[in-house]
């Protein structure tokens, strides 16, 4: 599903209104119709209000709400306005003729002339608060007033559910960003699509779950743009049946590389990931004098190697002999930061010819200004798995920046190396030398736990090399798309496993393990939203 800005949103609407002749009259009906239907389906189902509480803006978020409880009140619930800029509000424009719809059709219209109205309503009502923030929309101009200030705390304090229209009030729609105060909203209503600033900063702490309203926009403007959520109905697809009759080469030769003394379990996890999401072999290879670890240590299914060591490092040429032989490789899971894996970093980007994950310490290893020439003229696919800090630490960007606007540094990371960037966290976002931008939302503290990366990176290795390549006459990788989808599968294997662990062992118990162990249920939801209608089957 597409992710748009304000603005992008806002020339959907214009083509809509000029070219599909839709008026905004037209969509703020049928935003108050799909926004009653989920308040009747997904809450009041749930749980008895007293007064559904709506509160009010100035502009057209404020006729959304009214909208919505005009349907609300048609349907029998009991439904209360609190209009917060009366005197503000223009002779003639929708927001009036909302209030006077609405009116009519028996819900409660209260003018607030000080905040003191609102507390006096919540302290004075001894009853369960869902309350509609119909306040301010995704084109929010930070700070707010003190007026606003007060009445959002209000919310927050009192009310027992809360759901945005558009987006929570005091967050903006661009960035996310937050002055003083925002909406704590439980759910977040997106008219058409979802907003970018959902994903940002402080949007995704107050946004909650997203629910996306159509309201009635043409299909094809939904359609492209250069950002998307990652959903599993987005790579379903690529979860193929294997032929029964098919070789363990057919589906690639993985080499893992890391695993300095004590964090042997790193490179561990990432080979175990790697096997077990289906490369045919998979290679684990640790420095010579760490080998007794990890070969008693690792399952048997994986093979082992040593890195030469101690000065036999600089006569490489059998070592890029055997790297060669490999599909893909995943360099920098308990690698260490010495002199001696900065020259293996540096050995293996200019020599090895296929995909390339690098994660951990490589990362650390790296550096933008010293090594951007050398991760551009790789022809073949290379990906970068940093978390926010390492990427800060490779891009000289303040993490405080990057945790505001991930966005425009990574799209000016990929311009400079020509990589795919996965930026791991609670909100992970998937870039691509091709533009695209996906954006995995789905918060899950059971995953801040340590080897978590370490299974990703071998979840993405695993998948790349199972990738039959094609290299045009220059030698660069043809179809550079099947390797992206790749990286973003792996994303959502990761992801699903993670959501599955979490269920069976709990967030506070759950391991990177864990997370392995829930690949097969992972597989499986993912096949099924391979089908071709995308929905789950149905039972027999």
């Amino acid at each position: 599903m597409r992710v748009v800005s304000p603005k992008e949103m806002a020339e959907i609407e214009r083509v809509s209104f000029e070219d599909y002749f839709l008026n905004e009259s037209l969509i703020i009906e049928m935003v108050g119709i799909r926004g009653a239907d989920f308040f009747e389906e997904k809450i009041l189902k749930k749980e008895d209000y007293g007064e559904i509480v709506v509160l009010v803006g100035k502009g057209n978020n404020g006729a959304d709400g009214l909208s919505m409880a005009r349907q609300l009140s048609n349907r029998g619930h009991k439904v209360r306005a609190f209009l917060l800029f009366p005197t503000e509000i223009k002779k003639g424009s929708e927001l009036g003729r909302q209030i006077s719809m609405a009116q009519s059709y028996g819900v409660k219209i209260t003018e607030v002339k000080d905040n003191d109205q609102i507390s006096a309503y919540f302290t004075q009502t001894q009853e369960e608060f869902l309350v509609i923030d119909a306040i301010l929309g995704t084109g929010t101009r930070l700070p707010l007033s003190q007026y606003l200030f007060e009445i959002i705390n209000l919310v927050n304090k009192y009310a027992t559910t809360i759901v945005a229209i558009d987006i929570p009030s005091g967050i903006t729609g661009a960035g996310g960003e937050m002055s003083s105060t925002a909406i704590e909203a439980g759910h977040t209503l997106a008219i058409g699509l979802p907003k970018i600033g959902y994903y940002l900063s402080q949007g995704m702490r107050h946004a909650g779950k997203i629910y996306i309203l159509k309201a009635g926009f043409p299909k094809n403007l939904l359609e492209g743009g250069d950002k998307q959520l990652l959903m599993p109905a987005k790579v379903g697809h690529l979860i193929k049946k294997r032929d029964k009759f098919d070789h363990k080469n057919r589906f690639g030769h993985l080499l893992v590389m890391g695993g300095s003394k004590g964090l042997t379990g790193a490179l561990i996890m990432a080979a175990t990931a790697g096997i077990k999401v289906g490369a045919g072999l998979v290679s684990a290879v640790t420095w010579e004098d760490n080998y007794i670890e990890l070969v008693t240590r690792i399952m048997p299914e994986v093979m082992t190697g040593t890195i030469p060591q101690k000065g036999k490092l600089k006569d490489v040429e059998g070592l890029l002999r055997d790297m060669n032989r490999f599909s893909a490789i995943v360099l920098g899971p308990g690698l260490g930061k010495t002199t001696e894996a900065r020259e293996l970093l540096t050995e293996v980007l200019n020599n090895f010819s296929g995909p390339l994950v690098l994660d951990a310490d490589a990362l650390k290893l790296l550096d933008l200004k010293k090594d951007g020439d050398a991760l551009r003229q790789r022809k073949a696919p290379t990906i970068l798995t940093p978390h926010i800090a390492e990427f800060a630490d490779f891009t000289g960007i303040s993490r405080e920046d990057i945790l505001t606007d991930p966005l425009g540094p990574l799209r000016n990371v990929i311009d400079e190396t020509n990589c795919t960037f996965v930026i791991k966290g609670p909100c992970t976002f998937v870039g691509n030398p091709n533009g695209e931008i996906f954006i995995n939302y789905f918060p899950n503290d059971g995953m801040a736990t340590g080897g978590s990366g370490d299974v990703l990176a071998g979840i993405i290795g695993g998948f790349l090399a199972q990738i039959q390549p094609t290299t045009s006459t220059s030698g660069m990788f043809r179809d550079p798309e099947r390797y992206y989808e790749a990286v973003n599968l792996g994303v959502c294997l990761h992801t699903l496993a993670g959501k599955y662990a979490a269920i069976k062992h709990g967030k506070f118990s759950m391991t990177a393990g864990s997370i392995i162990e829930s690949f097969p249920r992972a597989f499986k939801e993912l096949s099924y939203f391979g089908q071709k209608d995308g929905k789950w089957p149905k039972k027999s």
